[in-house]
């Protein structure tokens, strides 16, 4: 067995030796089928969140209203959750409650793809009452159930479907994508942000090509913003040969593609709700992609774009203009060549202009310290207190 579940096994042990019944359940079993890395461990349990807390001693009231118990053992937080059946989904995203059950089959009966509804006990002997394992050796992605009721309950489990086949190379089972195309309405009452998380998921993955060809022909498109009327640019982008990009990058590349500039590049990312600091990046490179269509870089560009933004200026434009030699490596050298890579390495302060020339301060000490970094970076000065005095007292006098 995996040592994630050795290292867990004692946890299902205290809780069956209590009289419950205890299982590893949902995408821990799931990635340990596909001999993928297993970040968290689930279990779930007959017992009740009150049973679970007198088991436990050290134990995180984390979603308790759902079942669901945060228990510390050994140091490692595990959530554990009651079997339940939960009642009607209200607004498409959260059942209006749930009931505590004793029945492994009926917790597994209301979970979303037939891959995360096996369980598996303490010994390995895996519980799979909806084939999932078939599924997953077909690469198939596959609703418990009746599609239409799977996605009605909760909308997001559509753009789940997409991440899963994104991130695992698997298909779209029929009668699930079927479901998806006829519920894609649904998605419009889900959160931004959790819409934002399964994109990014959906970005990062190996097969994110086919992932987006779905999102088009299922037409989830038109209720993910900033997107609701971009189908040609979509279709465009899945032309360019993108399969190398990070997600950062395959965020400029998606503006790059729906054409956007100037405040419409930040009121789109804004609509997605991404947090500021990746917003001001991806600005940041989309700014400099388009500079690199028209002209190479300066010393000046280079200077404030900074390493990391040269790197995936390069990467982009690489798709985009379908030139692949190092250019990346070529920037990036002349970047390390710089005699300065930030002002503050400067041989010279803000007192020390004004002490030379006899002045009081203003706009120009920003002003002349933008001309010496703009002297020093295309090797016209070196950076020398005292050459940078001469300079400056030479270029005063002119």
């Amino acid at each position: 067995m995996n040592p994630v579940f050795e290292k867990a096994k004692p946890v299902l042990e205290k809780i069956e030796n209590a009289g419950f019944e205890a299982y590893f359940v949902g995408g821990c079993v799931r990635d340990y089928l596909l001999e993928k890395p297993i970040e968290d461990v689930d279990i779930a349990t007959s017992a009740t969140p009150d049973e679970v807390k007198k088991i436990f001693p050290k134990t995180v009231d984390v979603g308790i209203e759902h079942g669901t118990i945060l228990v510390i053992f050994n140091g490692t937080p595990y959530e554990v959750t009651t079997f339940r059946t939960e009642e009607k989904y209200e607004d498409f995203r959260r059942p209006a409650g749930v009931t505590f059950i004793r029945s492994l089959n009926e917790d597994l009966k209301r979970r979303d793809f037939t891959m995360n509804a096996i369980a598996m006990d303490k010994d390995g002997k895996l519980i799979d009452p909806f084939d999932g394992q078939k599924d997953i050796r077909e690469k198939r992605i596959k609703t418990v159930g009746i599609p239409q009721e799977r996605l009605s309950e909760d909308a997001l489990r559509m753009m789940r479907a997409i991440r899963f086949v994104s991130q695992l190379s698997f298909s779209l089972e029929e009668s699930t994508k079927k479901a998806l195309t006829e519920n894609k309405r649904l998605l419009k009452e889900i959160a931004v942000e959790r819409k934002a998380v399964e994109f990014e998921k959906l970005l990062k993955g190996v097969n994110r090509r086919e992932a987006l060809q779905l999102i088009i022909e299922t037409e989830l498109f038109m209720y993910l913003p900033g997107l609701e009327n971009c189908r040609n640019d979509l279709e465009q982008m899945l032309q360019d040969p993108f399969d190398r990009l990070s997600a950062l990058e395959m965020w400029v590349l998606l503006i790059y593609r729906l054409g956007l500039k100037n405040r419409f590049i930040e009121e789109f990312l804004r609509k997605w709700k991404l947090p500021v600091k990746k917003i001001k990046m991806i600005q940041k490179i989309v700014h400099y992609v388009f500079a690199r269509l028209d002209s190479e870089w300066t010393n000046r560009e280079l200077f404030e774009a900074k390493k990391e933004v040269i790197f995936h200026t390069e990467n982009v434009l690489n798709v985009i203009t379908g030139n692949y030699s190092s250019s990346a490596e070529k920037w990036i050298g002349a970047y390390d060549r710089l005699p300065i890579k930030d002002r503050s390495e400067l041989q010279a302060t803000g007192s020390e202009l004004m002490k030379w020339l006899d002045r009081k301060g203003g706009p120009w000490v920003k002003e002349l310290f933008q001309k010496i970094e703009d002297a020093v970076l295309n090797g016209e000065l070196l950076n020398q207190k005292e050459k940078i005095k001469e300079w400056v007292i030479k270029c005063n006098q002119n």
